[in-house]
């Protein structure tokens, strides 16, 4: 089933970002964002039906279930969130014509690609279910972690507009944390898909436990330091979104700097909360792992 979605979910990928491959329409970083997301799902469905057809899942260094199952789910929340997106922050401005007819038409079959992605781990979900076979972004750390570097892929696509930080290095170290919890989200994740967690010489709950304590640290001085040079006029920010002449141009197709600053500020947010509650896991499994250990006497 999850393989005869596959032929679906190309097509909707591919047709989606050939509409808006055009200089009338692709203008500003969240339309190269939108074409971006596109092709990734692309190439990665195309990527994941070629080892399939040629059964070469068993040669990958890793288990081909939580690897295919971890895919559709990151293609789901890159299709979804690039239509929302896409079509509120862009598509909106677009003048009526046929630009704006292709640009909601791809909008459209990104939302149709994220029903079929959706599909696919659904029935993953049901087809290993009934093997009892543990699928790790079916768990709650595996959850979180997707979360965590949705969120900051999220980020990345609006500090693709270099001015919102170069100016200042307290906004280029904002920059350095999203970039070292990205890695160290990412690497908890491949050790896991790999089953590698138990190979290493601690306890693999602590040293969740330990990143998850020092990205929290990191996102606080983060939380701090981004709305504080941000908005603050002292510091060079911008308090009020009306000061902003950016945010005055009506010809404009893109987010204006206020708005963008203010979602990097709110995706911050939501990403030290899914940290915190990462951090409330590991703590309850580390103090659970230590009360099962027998005591000396």
């Amino acid at each position: 089933m999850c393989f005869c979605l596959r032929l679906p979910q190309l097509l909707s990928t591919c047709v989606a970002f050939s509409l808006v491959f055009d200089r009338g329409i692709l203008w500003g970083d969240i339309s190269y964002w939108f074409m971006f997301s596109r092709c990734f799902c692309f190439i990665l469905t195309l990527i994941i039906s070629i080892l399939e057809l040629l059964r070469l899942q068993s040669d990958l260094p890793f288990f081909w279930y939580n690897f295919s199952v971890t895919c559709a789910c990151y293609a789901t929340l890159i299709c979804l969130s690039a239509s929302i997106i896409y079509s509120i922050t862009y598509v909106h401005f677009l003048p009526y014509g046929p630009n704006r007819h292709r640009a909601i038409a791809a909008t459209e079959l990104s939302c149709v690609a994220c029903v079929l992605y959706s599909i696919e781990v659904a029935c993953t979900w049901d087809c290993y279910g009934l093997k009892e076979i543990t699928r790790y972004v079916h768990t709650v750390p595996g959850l979180l972690k997707v979360l965590e570097t949705f969120v900051v892929s999220v980020i990345f696509t609006f500090l693709s507009n270099t001015s919102l930080y170069l100016h200042q290095p307290a906004l280029e170290w904002c920059v350095a944390v999203y970039s070292i919890c990205f890695i160290l989200s990412s690497v908890a994740i491949l050790l896991n898909l790999g089953k590698w967690e138990y190979r290493l010489p601690v306890p693999f709950p602590i040293i969740q436990l330990g990143l998850s304590l020092l990205s929290i640290l990191l996102y606080i001085s983060t939380l701090v330091l981004w709305p504080l040079y941000q908005f603050n006029q002292k510091l060079g920010g911008q308090p009020q979104r009306l000061r902003d002449v950016s945010c005055s141009d009506e010809l404009t197709y893109n987010m204006c700097t206020w708005d963008q600053r203010l979602a990097v500020a709110t995706l911050t947010t939501i990403n030290l909360l899914l940290f915190v509650a990462d951090l409330v896991y590991w703590a309850h499994q580390v103090s659970a792992g230590t009360e099962d250990q027998p005591r000396d006497s």
